[in-house]
């Protein structure tokens, strides 16, 4: 099962519908022009039920095969949203929306299993039923967890549910994937250092907290290098330093520290918080100073089910001829969600030679689209044929 040739022949509507979609980026939930677009593009297929407004902004919507027999039901995601990002481009599809830019590729995500819906319920050929499912809110929302939280599982009867994102640097249309833990869990800290200000000609009045601060950041480093087994997968990064005063004469009486942990194991997940939550009070209390940790737990680690797995691999292996192993990911995916309540898998296809997703100058290539059309359309009719 090779590239299907109606995917090369759909490739220049499907590559219009996404350059569509990568000109009105819409962010976390408020994906309503792009929830609607999806809606009108799969009543235009004639898809058996379209439903709006599951995890806020989701869209589902089902295509019968040519028979059901065995009641088979499988799910396919695809992520609608886009990021606060100034787009740096200069293409002529560049964003409209100033702020807003499809930086991950969702606009490609979208129009490929539109592309694959469309071709599913011209068909039919398949034994079953397709659910295909356009997610709002992947970038930090947690739009997965919210159309989960709907009821879309057991509404639909979904028994196994499978994801696919483009990957760059990687040849594109060709496939990786890997069984269990795949993409990250994605906590997220905030940390308050109370201190005492002062003015800066006269430090020994005052407790710096940006001392403390600056110790507790190197501090919090040793939980990866000397805490953990060093097989084991985790970061802890601070990203974001901010005091309660700019001027360059006031040792300020605050700082405010942001930052995310990654970790591929519960164990290690709940080591990295206590340990975060010892460094950061006795060091500030070690220099007379008063801190605290806010841990909010992000998207769980995605696990890849391994029945599921191998039989993405081999419909990948169909397509493209081969099917790499992915190397573990520390970025996070809220896919996670619905792994949790369904077997199934998440695949990468690669985007070519392009900027690295989350960029301002990334942009999703098009020539992956048949082959990332025939993955979805393979899954179905591979999982469920016609007998």
């Amino acid at each position: 099962m090779p590239i299907k040739n109606r995917f090369a022949e759909m490739q220049g509507e499907i590559t219009s519908w996404r350059r569509d979609l990568h000109e009105n980026p819409e962010l976390m939930f408020e994906t309503h022009r792009t929830a609607a677009f999806v809606a009108d593009r799969l009543k235009e297929f004639g898809c058996d039920e379209i439903t709006t407004g599951i995890g806020r902004t989701g869209v589902v919507a089902t295509i019968k095969g040519r028979s059901d027999t065995n009641g088979k039901v499988i799910g396919l995601r695809a992520d609608m949203d886009a990021l606060p990002i100034l787009e740096q481009t200069g293409l002529d599809y560049a964003s409209k929306t100033p702020g807003a830019m499809h930086a991950c590729g969702h606009d490609g995500h979208t129009a490929m299993l539109l592309g694959a819906a469309k071709y599913l319920a011209e068909t039919r050929n398949f034994d079953g039923t397709v659910v295909v499912i356009f997610q709002p809110a992947e970038e930090g929302g947690g739009g997965g967890k919210e159309m989960c939280d709907d009821g879309m599982m057991d509404r639909w009867n979904i028994q196994e549910v499978y994801g696919m994102h483009n990957w760059p640097g990687v040849p594109s249309g060709t496939f990786a994937i890997r069984p269990g833990s795949f993409f990250a869990a994605a906590d997220q800290i905030e940390i308050n250092v109370v201190g005492k200000g002062a003015h800066a000609a006269k430090p020994h009045e005052g407790i710096d907290p940006t001392v403390v601060a600056s110790k507790i950041v190197l501090a919090l480093q040793t939980i990866v290098s000397r805490g953990v087994d060093p097989i084991s997968q985790l970061v802890v990064s601070i990203t974001s330093f901010e005091t309660s005063s700019n001027a360059y004469n006031v040792i300020p009486s605050s700082v405010h520290l942001k930052g995310t942990v990654r970790t591929m194991d519960k164990e290690v997940q709940k080591f990295a918080e206590k340990r975060i939550n010892e460094i950061v009070t006795h060091t500030a209390a070690a220099f007379g100073a008063v801190a605290e940790v806010i841990y909010h737990l992000g998207y769980p680690v995605m696990v890849n089910h391994e029945a599921q797995t191998e039989f993405a691999a081999k419909v990948a292996t169909d397509v493209s001829g081969a099917c790499d192993t992915a190397p573990m990911i520390m970025g996070g995916e809220d896919f996670a969600f619905m792994l949790e309540e369904r077997p199934g898998a998440y695949i990468l296809v690669g985007n070519g030679d392009t900027a690295p997703v989350h960029h301002p100058e990334y942009n999703f290539d098009d020539d992956a689209i048949p082959a990332g059309c025939s993955w979805w359309a393979g899954l179905a009719e591979t999982a469920m044929p016609i007998r």
